[in-house]
């Protein structure tokens, strides 16, 4: 007769779902990226507002009108450039991700921020503002911007593998390890190693835990 949820009676917290900011799916063979237009605002300037505007008027009210007309625009056009900027980032991340919406999370190529900015022409940190806290909608599910980069390490054919990659084949391996006999980091290190991935006992404990 007792309730297990106490707590509930004071505070009743209600799930927060994930809308996402960029939906990406494929179309004739091609990935094709675009904006959520649910999230986009959509404003304009009262056009009412806007014509009773003089323009030789100098007068205290009319320059205040003038003043407000232009930080309107202004605004306007800022979040227009902010949807821009998403919108160059999340193709530039699915143009060098492609692999990763073909085959999954083995197929993942190494990206950090800086390549994204040097594609683009864009500061570094213009980069991490725009994906923070930003979903893109695929096939595979629904991610963050962030999740897109990672740290690689060098292959022995000279190329390199994303992190999330080799987590993701290092997942693999223990799910096909027999239960009663688990493999230990070092064979799992080994195992990479024929497959052309260097990488340290220790990095195999961190990326496996």
């Amino acid at each position: 007769t007792m309730n297990p949820h106490p707590g509930g009676q004071i505070h009743a917290s209600h799930p927060e779902y994930i809308i996402p900011d960029v939906y990406v799916k494929k179309s004739r063979g091609r990935w094709r990226v675009g904006l959520n237009p649910e999230l986009m605002p959509q404003l304009r300037v009262n056009s009412s507002y806007a014509g009773m505007i003089r323009r030789a008027d100098n007068s205290k009210d009319n320059v205040s009108l003038k003043a407000h007309l232009q930080e309107a625009r202004w605004f306007i056009k800022s979040l227009q450039n902010r949807s821009k900027t998403l919108l160059s980032v999340a193709t530039c991340i699915v143009e060098r991700q492609r692999a990763f919406l073909e085959y999954g999370e083995e197929a993942m190529k190494p990206m950090i921020l800086q390549d994204v900015a040097e594609t683009l022409d864009l500061h570094e940190s213009t980069i991490s503002r725009v994906t923070t806290r930003k979903y893109m909608h695929t096939s595979r599910g629904i991610f963050a911007l962030k999740y897109f980069f990672s740290s690689h390490l060098s292959t022995s054919h000279g190329g390199e593998a994303s992190s999330t990659a080799i987590r993701a084949l290092i997942k693999k391996i223990i799910g096909a390890e027999t239960p009663k006999k688990p493999l230990s980091d070092s064979k799992i290190s080994s195992l990479l190693s024929e497959q052309g991935i260097k990488i340290a006992r220790r990095t195999v404990a961190k990326y496996r835990e």
